[in-house]
């Protein structure tokens, strides 16, 4: 089996892929990857009229809502109706009232696998780095069960299992950076757990070549970023891009434990208005005390994002592009005052390219071109001359 070998014999715009949870931070980075394929797109969500944005992705009529709760097989059956490809993307990061980790992340899996198998439509799965029926976290454990149940239902389904994922709207960086905001002190809980954020949009090009049928089914793909950082560096990252100098303190993990509890307490205290920046649980406590990396049997075996041929992004290629927005001055922030902006600006240095100046274009980022490329030419900067 190579993959979904009788999707790729017809043309994009003849076929009609489902998306489960289109609407979401994921979602509409899927969305926006098959929409430039030429796929029509449901996207199946507890209330179509808030996936309304993302039809602009798309040609006029290319792009529709319907209304599905995984916790309705029903609405399942029916957003499911005539579609040649199913994607699954249904997920939380934290229980409330009947949305709880079995009903979505388990049973809600198996009954879209289910209503995939009915039509005979190939079924993509997104899961998480770290599903594991053994471990201490629900959020894990249900994962894990909900890819089993996916696989007998669609034995040739397509999982992947994704880390942290970022990018514009995400609830990772976007979160610490909001702590920062209102906190001098940032308790971190897991703070040496290692994780590998892996990039939104590289997710969704994963996930539509499995959709084009490039991706060998009936396997669970590991998709990770180029660098692998704890969790304190990511934070501390975070604090640079916006900024904002702050005390990281890293909390053993019954401490950590306790204060997920009163978060919790508070939250329910509150009727759920407590901010989702301040919310933990002791499920995400459990979950930060294991790594959250690419494992050696996925690089052996190429399942991972670079066996897919697709090139990881860095974070700091994306995430300064969307934290602006936390440094007091916003994106008009200069850093007057941090290392990077210590040396004399190039209009005031009698050199352009001196001691002293910040011009050095030979250290920019980027290949080199033409005559400079071979090392012929003049240097960069030259032609400038010397300021009298």
């Amino acid at each position: 089996m190579t993959g979904f070998d009788h999707v790729g014999l017809t043309r994009p715009a003849s076929q009609l892929v489902t998306v489960f949870g289109g609407s979401g931070f994921l979602g509409r980075h899927v969305v926006r990857a098959l929409a430039k394929r030429g796929y029509r797109i449901r996207v199946a969500v507890r209330r179509p009229d808030l996936a309304q944005f993302l039809q602009p992705l798309g040609r006029v009529g290319q792009i529709v809502g319907v209304q599905a709760n995984l916790r309705n097989p029903a609405s399942i059956v029916r957003a499911a109706e005539h579609a040649d490809i199913v994607v699954n993307l249904v997920g939380i990061l934290q229980e409330s009232g009947s949305q709880s980790f079995q009903r979505l992340q388990a049973d809600g899996a198996a009954e879209v696998a289910r209503a995939a198998a009915a039509v005979n439509a190939p079924m993509v799965h997104v899961s998480a780095l770290g599903a594991d029926e053994q471990s201490p976290s629900a959020y894990a454990r249900s994962k894990a069960i909900g890819e089993a149940r996916v696989f007998e239902a669609r034995p040739d389904a397509v999982v992947f299992r994704p880390s942290i994922v970022f990018g514009p709207g995400d609830s990772f960086f976007n979160r610490f950076a909001g702590l920062a905001r209102m906190l001098p002190v940032l308790p971190l809980a897991g703070a040496e757990a290692r994780m590998q954020p892996v990039f939104a949009g590289d997710v969704a090009e994963a996930i539509a070549r499995a959709v084009e049928g490039q991706v060998q089914g009936g396997r669970a793909y590991e998709l990770g970023g180029p660098e692998i950082l704890s969790l304190q560096q990511l934070v501390e990252y975070t604090l640079k891009v916006t900024m904002r100098s702050r005390v990281v303190l890293p909390l053993p993990a019954p401490a950590a434990r306790l204060q997920a509890r009163v978060m919790e307490i508070v939250d329910t205290a509150t009727l759920g208005l407590l901010p989702d920046t301040l919310k933990l649980t002791r499920d995400q406590v459990a979950l930060l005390q294991s790594d959250n990396v690419v494992s050696e049997a996925a690089k052996a075996e190429k399942r991972t994002i670079e066996g897919l041929g697709i090139a990881p992004t860095a974070i700091e290629a994306v995430v300064p592009g969307y934290l602006w927005r936390f440094r007091k001055a916003g994106q008009f922030a200069t850093g007057r005052g941090t290392p990077d902006m210590a040396a004399t600006p190039d209009l005031l240095a009698p050199e352009p390219m001196g001691p002293g100046s910040q011009h050095h274009p030979g250290d920019a980022s980027g290949p080199a071109v033409g005559q400079l490329a071979a090392g012929a030419g003049p240097a960069p900067g030259v032609r400038w001359g010397k300021r009298q």
